[in-house]
């Protein structure tokens, strides 16, 4: 909106919430529509008419790929193949939002886009997010190559910022929201795990110089921070920055999900390919995302438990 573009949201709100764009949704170049991409009637004529789609849709957090696997198998399948289909018609450039999740169990100290993955067995349901990503990506580039649709597959790492809810288990706003309530941080398994943290406004930026590439077409990008933190030291630090009084509980994975439940033990990511495609490398650090977090969640002092809070990001 800021660059001048005219801007259709679709999204049916069920792990995010038509409030995250109260600061814009008087703009008069902004139309939010409020369905399912599946049951939206005007999709074919928004993506004739569109000059780019980002295909952001998906089943989100940890929390409800284990407890909801249907709904997030069909989510992730079904509402791809709709939007690629419906670009088709006209060729219009979509990019399409994979995961890190794709990269699987393996132990490698930094994942590659080229690097071979290593998924986990179906009978343990935190892979069917994994999978059901990676054959969106599968089905993405079959387009691309068999009918000349341009697009760009992201893989993310661990976008983060102002607005995300903890409520399916993303782990940053569930620490600040606990610090600024003097509540103990539940760090699960050891909290030797590692992640790398990218605030949304980077990645957005990232996004957004993807899309104006040519050169980006029907190829695969990283987008994350390179900076690795484990688990237990991010809480350390959200703790420390915040000032907070909580304390640090460990709670086993098979109590916070299911019995067998399996994490990937590292997630950084390597970018080099996207800084050589858009000369873009992330610039917000994890203490900055920290305070941007706590600040918003202290202008909004209802729902800083988290039980309870339905925004998205």
């Amino acid at each position: 909106l800021r660059e001048g573009w005219a801007v259709t949201v679709v999204d049916d709100c069920s792990t995010g919430s038509p409030a995250n764009l109260r600061r814009v949704q008087h703009h008069p170049n902004l139309t939010m529509l409020q369905c399912r991409v599946s049951d939206c009637a005007e999709l074919p004529e928004l993506c004739g008419r569109a000059s780019f789609i980002f295909h952001l849709a998906a089943a989100v957090g940890v929390e409800l790929v284990v407890h909801s696997p249907i709904r997030t198998i069909e989510t992730n399948l079904q509402e791809s193949e709709v939007i690629l289909l419906a670009a088709s018609k006209n060729k219009t450039p979509i990019l399409f939002t994979s995961t890190s999740e794709v990269y699987g169990k393996s132990s490698k100290p930094g994942f590659s886009e080229e690097d071979d993955l290593l998924i986990g067995p179906p009978y343990l349901g935190r892979w069917s997010y994994a999978c059901s990503k990676l054959m969106d990506e599968f089905l993405a580039l079959a387009y691309y190559r068999e009918l000349s649709l341009p697009v760009i597959i992201v893989r993310l790492f661990n976008t983060v910022g102002p607005r995300q809810t903890g409520r399916y288990g993303m782990v940053v706003p569930r620490f600040v929201s606990a610090a600024l309530a003097n509540q103990p941080l539940q760090v699960y398994g050891s909290g030797d795990q590692t992640r790398c943290f990218c605030h949304v406004h980077d990645t957005v930026e990232a996004l957004f110089r993807l899309m104006q590439n040519k050169t980006a077409f029907g190829r695969i990008f990283n987008i994350g921070s390179t900076e690795e933190i484990s688990i237990r030291r991010l809480a350390e630090r959200i703790i420390a920055v915040l000032g907070s009084k909580s304390r640090i509980e460990f709670i086993p994975y098979q109590e916070a999900y299911m019995p067998g439940f399996e994490d990937m033990l590292r997630r950084k990511p390597i970018i080099e390919k996207l800084g050589q495609t858009t000369g873009f490398t992330p610039g917000i650090g994890l203490q900055e995302i920290i305070s941007s977090i706590a600040t918003e969640m202290r202008q909004q002092p209802t729902q800083q438990t988290g039980g309870d809070d339905v925004r998205g990001l």
